[in-house]
């Protein structure tokens, strides 16, 4: 068991003991909860954690304490675009003598209960998390001990209290369509993320403004959600492109998507760029090696992380700080899967 010390570094500071009598519990029971033990009532450990944060008691060593370690947090670890950010946060471990811990847990909005417990047991320096948000009493944990976390990418609003890193989402919507609109098209069909994602709303908000600032009216019917997946934009593009009066042209939500867009036109007999013009997002590297090499907007995933990861281990060496947001420039890149319409 950890030795937790009452700090002294303010006559005002209330003490462990004061907080125990707060809470109605013993010493030990606060001490517990301070070292993560997992014996303590749900209940009683929100308590002790609520009176602790309100006190602003923190444990004395606690940066020197931390285990070597950045931790980093999927949904899932299955896709090429998880390796750019991987590549981020392990320039940033690497030059501070860190290592990464990759964990797969819950879905795109929050880690699964049981993450939390297993994050405190190895105390690293930082949590950076991919899309996920945190509960409130998970905030409570990782706050209590000292841990700073920052999400990458937000699938929602981030509360006011959640440092956040993404990119401007709405913008480079808004450049894929103009790309497209420039080239004479009209008729420009768009496969966006999960509805319930922030990055895919606003992809779809800047797709829509381009239209409407060139007086084409919008048609929601060309707009068709996805999972940021080749097989599942394989499907929704057949969907578009089947039908008599199919779009010339259309934005993926994502590079991979852009993948399936491409079988769906093989499949379906129509040349790209010839008879479909194709936009997607992201700029993975496997973009430019596809055939054609696709016209995508490039979204800075490797400095997203490393900006995640810096702000991560600032904040743990230097608590207290503002809440940090940062959204970085989107730019569209020009190859060969968009042409003029014929």
């Amino acid at each position: 068991m950890s030795i937790v010390e009452e700090s002294r570094e303010s006559p005002d500071r209330v003490t462990l003991s004061a907080i125990a009598a707060l809470a109605a519990v013993s010493l030990s029971t606060v001490s517990k909860v301070l070292n993560g033990r997992g014996d303590v009532a749900p209940a009683t450990r929100t308590r002790v954690e609520e009176l602790l944060s309100r006190n602003g008691y923190s444990r004395r060593g606690d940066a020197a304490a931390s285990a070597p370690l950045l931790e980093l947090v999927f949904h899932e670890l299955e896709s090429v675009w998880a390796i750019e950010i991987i590549r981020g946060v392990e320039r940033v471990a690497r030059a501070n003598g860190l290592s990464i811990v990759l964990t797969e847990s819950g879905d795109r909005h929050a880690p699964s209960v049981e993450w939390i417990d297993g994050v405190i047991a190895r105390n690293p320096v930082g949590v950076i998390l991919v899309f996920s948000d945190l509960s409130g009493e998970q905030k409570q944990k990782l706050a209590t001990r000292g841990i700073p976390f920052v999400v990458v990418d937000p699938a929602g609003e981030p509360t006011p209290d959640v440092p956040s890193i993404g990119s401007a989402n709405w913008s480079g919507g808004l450049a894929a369509t103009r790309h497209l609109i420039d080239l004479g098209h009209t008729r420009i069909g768009m496969i966006g993320g999960p509805v319930d994602m922030l990055c895919s709303v606003a992809r779809i908000g800047g797709y829509r403004a381009a239209l409407e600032a060139a007086g084409i009216a919008y048609d929601s019917s060309l707009v068709l959600d996805g999972d940021f997946h080749p097989e599942g934009a394989r499907v929704r593009a057949v969907e578009l492109l089947d039908r008599p009066d199919r779009p010339t042209a259309i934005f993926a939500g994502s590079d991979l998507q852009a993948m399936g867009v491409y079988e769906a036109a093989r499949a379906l007999g129509l040349l790209i760029p010839a008879d479909l013009s194709v936009v997607g997002y992201d700029d993975l590297p496997l973009a430019r090696w596809v055939g054609p090499p696709l016209t995508t907007i490039r979204q800075p995933l490797t400095e997203m992380a490393e900006a995640a990861a810096n702000l991560a281990v600032s904040m743990r060496h230097s608590p207290g700080g503002t809440v940090q947001r940062m959204d970085l420039a989107t730019s569209l890149v020009t190859r060969h899967s968009t042409a003029p319409l014929a």
